[in-house]
């Protein structure tokens, strides 16, 4: 090796070898700031949580969603070791305790139950304070309460649903159907129903689902969609006739009463469905956490038996498995909500 080859390559080496040492030092620096991060977000998160969790039931204190979120949640408190404070933030058709939640800081404090409306009501209201789809992480889905198609025996005759369905085509517009008011679940089965058979039935819409029992009761009008749970001690009475459910399976509540699907619809389908969404940015690994405490939570012989008294079917669900259910929701009741031009009260 010549001393003019070293002359004019080893000072070249020397830089080299310099900088490659300067970025292994940087390297280095840098994975143990990355690793000093990590073990940061893993202490914060394995702590979690430190501090009670607020849990916002968006309608009044009472219904199904209220009591599916009281029977979780009293588990969920002693699983995490925190208290989940049921919180009821009731109005403008359940926006109110919704947007309340989209708008919370995305640290895993904050927590909203709801239901189909948090698929049905982009298309309904022209102006939504918060995006359904952008605003939420799904974290599960936790029970679905069948509706029932239930009759008033003193107004209708029909004991089954294809006699039903003769006895509507041979008195079009001229029967009628109750619901808890426009857009919520009671009202979109109606509307599926006649949408898919072509009836002439008038709606009448209420102002929630006790009044509009009563008068079915009462016989001021001939037919409802009501859930399992309110309808079901009726049936029981015989003062309600009961003709089929709207889920794609019988509920186990009514397990002698056919769905619509089989007794003469095919093809319809229509869950009333209960989930939980956190903030948009709530990290993924607290949602995780949170959607097994849920569905352990669910597991509980308590909430069982609660959820047997409701008429609830419990349904545990992957966060992705829920936010792809809701995709697919959304574009059906928006073709549906659009053909029928359903308006919110």
């Amino acid at each position: 090796m010549s001393r003019r080859w070293l002359s004019i390559h080893l000072p070249l080496f020397e830089v080299m070898m310099k900088i490659q040492k300067l970025v292994s030092n940087v390297s280095l620096k840098l994975l143990a700031i990355a690793a000093c991060g990590w073990m940061a977000i893993s202490s914060v998160h394995a702590a979690y949580p430190e501090k009670p969790i607020r849990w916002i039931v968006p309608f009044p204190p009472g219904g199904a969603m209220d009591s599916i979120a009281r029977s979780v949640g009293e588990q969920l408190s002693r699983k995490l070791g925190q208290p989940v404070v049921i919180e009821n933030k009731a109005g403008a058709g359940g926006n109110l305790g919704v947007d309340l939640v989209a708008k919370s800081p995305a640290d895993g404090y904050t927590m909203v139950i709801t239901s189909i409306g948090m698929v049905t009501n982009r298309h309904l209201y022209a102006k939504l304070s918060y995006d359904p789809m952008k605003d939420f992480a799904p974290v599960s889905m936790l029970a679905v309460v069948p509706n029932m198609l239930v009759v008033n025996p003193t107004k209708v005759k029909a004991k089954n649903l294809r006699d039903l369905i003769a006895e509507v085509k041979a008195r079009p517009g001229k029967l009628t159907y109750a619901s808890a008011g426009n857009g919520t679940s009671i009202h979109l089965a109606g509307e599926l129903f006649t949408s898919m058979t072509g009836l002439d039935i008038q709606h009448i819409p209420y102002r929630g689902s006790g009044p509009a029992v009563s008068d079915l009761l009462g016989g001021q009008v001939d037919m409802m969609f009501d859930s399992v749970s309110s309808a079901r001690p009726y049936v029981q009475a015989g003062k309600l006739n009961a003709l089929g459910v709207t889920t794609s399976k019988r509920s186990t509540a009514m397990p002698e009463v056919p769905t619509i699907a089989e007794a003469g619809v095919p093809g319809y389908v229509l869950s009333p469905w209960f989930g939980v969404f956190m903030p948009a940015a709530t990290p993924p690994d607290i949602v995780k956490f949170m959607n097994a405490a849920l569905i352990e939570a669910m597991g509980r012989t308590e909430v069982k038996a609660r959820f047997s008294v409701l008429g609830a079917e419990a349904i545990g669900s992957t966060p992705e498995a829920f936010a792809s259910s809701l995709s697919a929701e959304s574009a059906k009741w928006e073709k549906l909500i659009r053909e029928k031009n359903i308006q919110p009260d």
